[in-house]
């Protein structure tokens, strides 16, 4: 390929320029560049803002009444969530002592919640459908008093499977319990409106929509108390200590502002179905998720292709295997909870679109990995029995319904 094409959005954009340009006002001798909590004119300039950016978010996010707090990005704020409740909870020693989390969640949320383990909660695992979306029937028989906190993602980062928040946080509340959700892929991409999903927790990442690296948000209801993960200065009213980036959290705001409107998510759409379309050409093409999903996110899997051997031939393209967080620990858990065989889900492969993606790299894209998968099925015994009429279900003893690009 001349020019390589970048196809793995989900795990980081670029930087907007126009992200870039707000940043620039908060560098050099001249800017706003000082700590937000010292109380002299620089001083609070800086905290002003941070202020307005934070009235910002709040605004795009829909969520009248709720705080920001700043983050390293949505890894800390799911820790900050969910640590944060289950140890405030413990120090008043709740009798609600359930955590529940979806199976196909990202590592971030799961470990976090693993962790809470040490404070005496259980955690229990909800599993997934065939095409990825929650079990709701799972979900609706685990709920009860003494459920603390549910984790939802609302876009996963893998497949793009979308969940529905507002009609998961109506059960969720009904029994008294907290509703986390991680929206690191849906921020900026689709609608958020943290009042309409009721959700008590959201997680946000600069990085995943075209804002920088190093800064993430918790969006949560103040009524919720929290345990400091954190112990320094007292910043953030105590939730997060630490002298604020003002230049990232200025950033951070205008890139939300700049998110995808409607066309853009039309263009994107019509993008993943060329691409979706051109790869499914090959047949044997296994697709992972929802046709119905987020716009930026396809998983495929390539029947007849040796996993290993794959990602190896398409080391120079910049597509997803896995989470790009945990994509060094074998076969993906996310393909995993759907079911999928380990030798499957190895011959799987994200790739992911955003504002930047032209036709031309979809093109290039599809010819090249249509390449590769040729040339990898001539010596794969495996397709040759796809190939004489043999189903893939067959060949891989899936018991669980598979759809194909």
């Amino acid at each position: 390929m001349s020019a390589q094409p970048y196809l793995d959005y989900a795990a980081t954009t670029p930087l907007d320029a126009r992200v870039a340009a707000v940043m620039r006002q908060f560098h050099g001798p001249e800017a706003h560049f000082a700590n937000p909590a010292s109380r002299h004119p620089a001083g609070r300039k800086a905290a002003a803002a941070v202020a307005e950016a934070e009235a910002q978010m709040l605004s795009m996010l829909g969520a009248s009444g709720y705080r920001i707090t700043w983050t390293s990005g949505a890894t800390e704020a799911d820790n900050l969530a969910i640590l944060g409740f289950a140890r405030a909870l413990a120090k008043r020693d709740s009798a609600r002592r359930r955590i529940l989390v979806g199976a196909a969640d990202h590592s971030a949320v799961l470990a976090a919640a693993s962790a809470c383990r040490e404070y005496g909660f259980d955690v229990v695992s909800l599993g997934v459908e065939a095409d990825g979306r929650l079990d709701i029937d799972a979900l609706k028989a685990q709920l009860d008093d003494t459920v603390a906190l549910v984790s939802i993602t609302h876009v996963n980062n893998e497949t793009g499977v979308i969940e529905d928040i507002a009609a998961i946080s109506e059960w969720v509340h009904a029994h008294g319990a907290k509703l986390h959700v991680d929206a690191a892929q849906s921020a900026g991409r689709i609608p958020l409106a943290a009042n309409a999903m009721q959700a008590d927790f959201i997680s946000l990442s600069a990085h995943k929509f075209y804002g920088p690296n190093g800064i993430g948000a918790l969006c949560h209801h103040p009524a919720v108390r929290l345990e400091p993960l954190l112990h320094g200065g007292g910043q953030q009213r105590g939730l997060r200590s630490g002298t604020l980036p003002v230049a990232l959290i200025a950033a951070m705001a205008q890139a939300f502002q700049l998110a995808d409107d409607a066309a853009e998510q039309a263009r994107q759409r019509a993008l993943q179905t060329r691409l979706r379309e051109g790869l499914g050409n090959l047949g044997g093409v296994v697709l992972n998720g929802r046709r119905d999903g987020s716009a930026h996110i396809l998983n495929v899997s390539f029947a007849g292709v040796h996993g290993a051997a794959l990602q190896s031939a398409l080391a120079d393209l910049a597509v997803g295997f896995g989470s790009a967080c945990s994509s060094h620990h074998g076969p993906s858990h996310v393909l995993r909870a759907m079911r999928r065989p380990d030798a499957l889900a190895h011959a799987a492969v994200r790739l992911s679109l955003g504002r930047f993606t032209q036709p031309d790299d979809i093109d290039q894209a599809i010819e090249f990995i249509s390449r590769v998968v040729s040339e990898l099925r001539a010596s794969s015994p495996v397709w040759r029995e796809i190939d004489q009429g043999e189903s893939v279900a067959s060949v891989y003893a899936v018991t669980t319904p598979l759809e194909f690009a």
